[in-house]
């Protein structure tokens, strides 16, 4: 109880308190796997792309923490106008869940087909590689793009605002494992659950795999809504326009870069920032 409490001040922590076993999952796929040969030449650890998307999860806990006194603030505000009183239980927590991770599909669906949005997504997507290490390749720029948007609805709901931030963490936290090529299949689970056959799907850049599978958790949410592709040719990992850098900072602003110069010679700025970003050849 003592631990949840913190967690519920400090939602933050639970990454923090989760990279040790991030770390350990990470060095068995490297000495199980890689060591031994049994991973394709995409899912190798190089210590320099390491390092990088490291440093890419460093930045966003970063800019977490900067941006979170501000976006509580919001949500506290929505708070006080909420429609129901919400009591935590188990049987509420695992609604929230639930709410939370249907918001997430339609954060990730955006994140894939609005280019302002596209901009700070586009750098987990652009490793040629998969392996655990991948998961840690986020954004700085999350909090601009606007992915605490999609929660607003939970807090205006009666869902307090810390059990909000902890539960987006704790969906955060679980995708971590899909991001690998040594499990193949998950039998049965396939059919609800997102799973690393999903996610690769996810990170193809394979024309049928684009813009497919948004899943947090759940992929019965891509089914649902007609983006579901299940895993059949290899997978071809990264984007079309590769950026080809390691540098952390290159890799968070490039794309934003190339938006902005668009738009600045643009006479339509508003579709250039807000239209489908081009991710096919």
């Amino acid at each position: 109880m003592e631990l949840l409490e913190l967690l519920l001040q400090q939602p933050d922590l639970l990454l923090t308190i989760m990279a040790p076993l991030f770390g350990l999952f990470m060095l068995f796929e490297y000495l199980f796997f890689e060591r031994r040969g049994k991973l394709p030449a995409n899912g190798k650890y190089r210590l320099v792309e390491v390092i990088c998307n490291a440093t890419l999860g460093l930045m966003h806990q970063v800019s977490d923490v900067l941006f979170g006194l501000l976006i509580i603030s919001v949500y506290q505000w929505l708070f006080d106008w909420r429609l129901f009183d919400i009591e935590m239980t188990i049987g509420s927590f695992l609604v929230l869940m639930l709410l939370q991770d249907f918001l997430y599909y339609w954060f990730h669906r955006a994140s894939h087909n609005i280019r302002w949005m596209w901009a700070a997504h586009v750098a987990h997507h652009s490793s040629e590689n998969m392996n655990f290490s991948t998961a840690l390749r986020q954004s700085f720029m999350y909090p601009i793009a606007g992915m605490w948007l999609f929660w607003l609805p939970l807090t205006i709901l009666g869902f307090p605002p810390q059990w909000v931030i902890l539960v987006v963490l704790i969906n955060l936290a679980l995708q971590f494992f899909v991001h690998t090529q040594i499990i193949k299949t998950l039998g049965p689970l396939e059919l609800i659950f997102n799973t690393p056959s999903h996610h690769r799907v996810h990170h193809g850049v394979n024309p049928q795999y684009i813009d497919k599978n948004y899943a947090g958790v759940l992929i019965i949410w891509d089914k649902l809504f007609g983006s579901f592709e299940p895993e059949k040719e290899t997978v071809r990992y990264g984007i079309p326009k590769p950026i080809n850098s390691f540098n952390p900072v290159k890799v968070t602003i490039y794309e934003w870069q190339q938006m902005l110069k668009e738009a600045a010679n643009s006479n339509n700025k508003l579709a250039v920032l807000f239209g489908r970003p081009k991710k096919r050849d």
